[in-house]
């Protein structure tokens, strides 16, 4: 025991040190390293497994890989050049001055979000990164170049993601202190589902059979990716806040109650209109309640929570299963996973139901400022707030969606064709009918069968139990009916 300025002894692990600093709080710095981990198992093994599971057999192994290459590629990009875009010195309203994030100096300082080294926030914010490439590799699976993929990921992420995160996230940021966007409901799912979208229209479609005959090679494996999808949330939306404190545990809470309600909704609308309890169909609603409730994650109560999920669950599935059937628009792009529905429609959803449903108390708890969010519509109605000032910020939300969409869909266009002046961004046509075999050379399983072609006969050549090579060296006598 020792005794401090405050004239009470703490106990030694308490007290400041080398390793750590005065301004470094230890419950804090250990929930951001925990929520960073939980947000980076969502792609690393979640979406893998998801992906190389909810797609045809023969795409198992070029799908998952599609999610671990840009796993690696986001993170060394990020640290080299694109954090500083995204949460750097403002260069321009909406992007920062590229700069890379590898001194020791910087990492072990101060974050200027908390009080943790700022290694913590930098590892935080590639997890977001990553995450947001790697959903929207979900738009282009059975069909995209690999290598036109492994230029597009560093290229989408500079001119894209950035731009978006810097412009409402960083204090520099010309939307900063206008949106509600807890954690990601625009910056992350918004732009990934339109830039996916988009991406799928400059590809092009899978080959007509896959497009028709898509079903999962695993649905076992699937559910076990979706489990880390769900889980793996708990540090995306408890992270958010910074601080171990009031608004990560109601974030944390709100996240799986809104998530639940929402795989219900989609289950139960399912059995209505079909007849039969999908399990895809159970992946894709608790895929839009938990984008839903990030935006407001940590700002709203668990009664609009539960409001938002069943939202959640009915308005995204009305658009993948009624109006993307009905419309020739959204069938003349071929949206492999439906990313379009689960993300940018939820995440829209999601957004201005944040600016519905924000509760004054809450944001001037997370933001300290009362002044530069909402309150919430429904507060400025029923606790006597300017009603004006609720319509503002809905009107905030809809000018921070429209701004991420128009973005995505210029710049996600632009990459696209400068990608395709270097490389073919869809495969060919022979390799679209074999797969994972043409691409890489390797199968997810050791079966054949779901239209690979076969290169070697059935019935293979065996070697002989010693080779010829073994009886030079070793000069084992053998019969000369055996050397024959």
């Amino acid at each position: 025991m020792s005794s401090t300025s405050h004239g009470f002894p703490l106990p030694s692990s308490l007290l400041p040190s080398d390793a750590s600093p005065e301004w470094n709080n230890k419950a804090d710095n250990a929930w951001q390293l925990t929520a960073a981990t939980l947000v980076g198992l969502q792609s690393v093994p979640g979406l893998v497994i998801l992906y190389g599971s909810m797609v045809k057999r023969k795409w198992a192994v070029n799908s998952a890989f599609m999610a671990l290459y840009a796993f690696a590629c986001v993170l060394i990009c990020w640290v080299s050049w694109a954090h500083g875009m995204a949460f750097g010195a403002g260069l321009l309203p909406f992007v920062g001055k590229p700069s890379h994030a590898l001194g020791g100096k910087f990492l072990l300082g101060k974050s200027r979000t908390g009080f943790f080294p700022m290694a913590d926030f930098v590892f935080y914010q590639f997890a977001f990164a990553a995450i947001t490439v790697v959903l929207l590799a979900g738009s282009l699976l059975g069909r995209m170049n690999f290598y036109a993929w492994m230029l597009f990921v560093p290229l989408w992420l500079t001119f894209s993601y950035t731009v978006g995160a810097f412009s409402i996230w960083d204090n520099y940021g010309f939307l900063q202190g206008k949106i509600i966007d807890y954690a990601g409901g625009f910056v992350i799912h918004l732009s990934s589902g339109i830039a996916g979208f988009t991406a799928a229209y400059w590809v092009g479609p899978r080959i007509s059979y896959d497009r028709q005959n898509f079903p999962p090679n695993n649905i076992i494996h699937m559910l076990g990716g979706a489990g880390f999808l769900w889980m793996g949330w708990t540090g995306f939306n408890g992270g958010a806040t910074f601080q171990v404190g009031e608004i990560a545990s109601l974030a944390i809470f709100n996240t799986h109650l809104c998530t639940a309600t929402s795989l219900l909704v989609w289950l139960t609308l399912d059995m209505i209109v079909y007849t039969k309890s999908s399990v895809t169909g159970a992946v894709q609603g608790m895929m839009t309640g938990l984008v839903c409730i990030t935006p407001g994650a940590g700002l709203v109560d668990s009664w609009a929570a539960v409001l938002m999920g069943a939202l959640s669950g009915s308005v995204p599935w009305y658009t993948m299963m009624v109006l993307h059937k009905k419309s020739a628009f959204f069938q003349s792009v071929d949206d492999t996973l439906g990313v379009f529905h689960t993300h940018a429609v939820a995440g829209l959803l999601g957004g201005v139901l944040s600016g519905v449903f924000a509760k004054p108390k809450l944001l001037r708890i997370m933001y300290s400022d009362d002044e530069q969010y909402g309150p919430g519509l429904v507060y400025s109605f029923c606790k006597g707030e300017s009603v004006g000032e609720g319509f503002r910020q809905i009107l905030y939300q809809l000018v921070g969606a429209g701004f991420i969409i128009v973005w995505n869909v210029v710049v996600t266009s632009l990459v696209c064709v400068l990608v395709s002046r270097i490389v073919d961004l869809r495969m060919q046509e022979e390799d679209l009918e074999v797969g994972d075999d043409a691409v890489h050379g390797e199968e997810a399983y050791a079966l054949w069968g779901d239209g690979e072609k076969m290169r070697f006969p059935l019935r293979l050549h065996i070697s002989p139990t010693i080779p010829s090579f073994c009886r030079r060296k070793f000069s084992i006598p053998l019969p000369k009916n055996q050397e024959n």
